[in-house]
């Protein structure tokens, strides 16, 4: 790939005809988000683009600058969604030829919408890099130019004319948040505003469990993340763009990372601001935004966020609306041991000094004791919470904070109570299994002999992951068990010593 210099950029940018495809989107202020930070918020509506992302913007740029005889020969691209979305689009209105290849596990709505814009939907493989491998065959057996989804000069130049808009719109504006994950919208935004008002300020923005920019800042180069997370799944990319990080390092500012839930609550105030429900990658950005003004103290200053995509799949709306209080800081999640006689549970609400109990679940396991896994609205936020705990551990509770335990939120809240049984020798653990029909025969077909299964709770928010909580009684070590797991090839993690199943799931061994 050839360097290009940062005025080869921004001729590039103002030169791209993205508006044969793709239209300007507003800048919409949120005025009821901007009163409660004392900020002036606006939110780049990327969502309104005819792919509901912005995606469409490179994709079209790059398409428009092939020869003619690539033209001929047509595009391929390998991509689950907002990418195929726009090359497909793209494809159709320049009347190319465009292969998508798409992992088999894709939801239907994001396979359907391919279709629906004129591209030749193939599926293979049960993941995005088995889909990617395939694309790179497909393109060498047939003579498709592969489209990269961000590491592309044409691509990061179409993604910069967001950046064009935006100083249009507001030239007042003093920071502008960003979502990540490949960097090419990242890129062609931060190169734009630096080239005509460097003191604005680019702020990059990624999910805690996706950071691949921050990671690879921090070493110096373009690092492979061994896992991402795929809550967000628009930016669930493990290497970061070898032409997208040298600009992101040349022209981003800083770089700011975020949880799953504060990506739930930026999709919920999106929601009460603009009636739009963006895609959790939508919403990183003004996630980012957020953390950004509570932990700098922001004042007055003019802040746009990128609502960069709303392809969702409707299922995975529950999983954001369990979530968004906690992302909030207005719910925690509580493990408390009370005693074990009449009248504890109302000692207990007494302590919380009028305090909502948002969830409440407890059996009997205990003559002696009972642990209770309790939610509790707060509106002083985190710091109502560590109060709470410990107000409660000078009363004489033992009490833990779950609030961040990732394992109690997706699993343990909805089995409290199943203990095992007296004895068990039992190893806990955690795994992301593939939608695919397959997995968990796969899963079974590994186990065979090498273990008995205790305990099965799995939880699925409409991604192309499935979380996966498992109880094993081993009938070899567990270094050989590792070994058959790793084999496998889902990602796992031992859960054995996590403190809610110490309190809800495993054995007491009081009487």
């Amino acid at each position: 790939m050839s360097t290009l210099s940062a005025s080869q950029y921004l001729k590039k940018i103002l030169l791209a005809p993205v508006y044969e495809a793709a239209v300007e989107t507003p800048l919409q202020p949120l005025n009821k988000l901007s009163t409660r930070l004392n900020n002036h918020i606006s939110l780049k509506r990327e969502d309104l683009q005819p792919v509901h992302s912005f995606k469409l913007r490179g994709a079209y740029n790059k398409l428009a600058n092939l020869s003619d005889i690539q033209k001929q020969h047509g595009v391929i691209a390998a991509s689950a969604g907002n990418h195929a979305q726009g090359v497909a689009l793209s494809a159709k209105k320049m009347g190319l030829k465009a292969t998508i290849v798409m992992p088999c596990t894709t939801p239907d709505i994001k396979v359907d919408a391919v279709r629906s814009f004129g591209g030749n939907v193939v599926l293979h493989g049960d993941s995005f890099d088995a889909a990617s491998q395939h694309c790179r065959e497909l393109a060498e057996q047939h003579g498709y130019t592969l489209i990269h989804p961000f590491d592309d000069p044409d691509v990061i130049a179409g993604q910069g004319t967001i950046a064009k808009e935006l100083l249009q719109q507001n030239v007042h504006l003093n920071k502008i948040f960003v979502p990540v994950g490949g960097g090419g919208l990242a890129a062609g935004i931060a190169i734009y505003i630096k080239q005509l008002l460097p003191n604005i300020k680019v702020i990059g923005v990624e999910p805690e469990d996706a950071a691949s920019l921050k990671v690879s800042l921090d070493h110096g180069g373009p690092v492979t993340l061994s896992k991402v997370g795929l809550f967000a799944d628009g930016v669930a990319v493990k290497t970061i763009g070898s032409e997208t990080f040298r600009l992101c390092k040349l022209y981003i500012d800083e770089v700011i990372t975020v949880s799953s839930d504060e990506i739930c609550t930026a999709i919920k105030d999106i929601f009460e601001e603009t009636r739009a429900i963006a895609e959790p990658a939508g919403a990183l950005s003004l996630a980012g935004l957020k953390k950004y003004c509570r932990k700098n103290e922001l004042q007055d200053q003019h802040l746009a966020a990128i609502l960069s995509g709303a392809n969702v799949n409707f299922h995975s709306l529950r999983y954001v609306s369990e979530r968004c209080e906690l992302g909030e800081r207005k719910e925690g999640i509580l493990a408390v041991t009370i005693p074990e006689q009449p009248g504890a549970f109302l000692a207990f609400c007494n302590q919380l000094d009028g305090r909502e109990i948002t969830e409440f679940n407890y059996r009997l396991n205990s003559r002696k004791s009972a642990n209770i896994f309790v939610g509790v609205r707060t509106p002083l936020g985190q710091g109502g919470i560590l109060a709470l705990t410990e107000n409660l551990s000078e009363a004489g509770y033992d009490v833990a904070d779950l609030s961040h335990d990732e394992m109690a939120k997706l699993h343990v809240r909805y089995m409290v109570g199943g203990t095992s049984i007296k004895g068990l020798k039992e190893r806990l653990y955690s795994f992301e299994f593939p939608m695919h029909p397959n997995a968990l025969i796969k899963f079974l077909n590994m186990l065979g002999t090498h273990g008995n299964v205790t305990l099965f709770h799995y939880r699925n928010h409409g991604a192309a992951y499935g979380q996966v909580l498992a109880g094993f009684e081993l009938s070899e070590s567990v270094e050989e068990f590792n070994k058959h797991l790793d084999a496998l090839g889902y990602h796992y993690k031992d859960e054995t010593d996590n403190q809610s199943y110490r309190f809800f799931l495993s054995q007491q061994d009081t009487d």
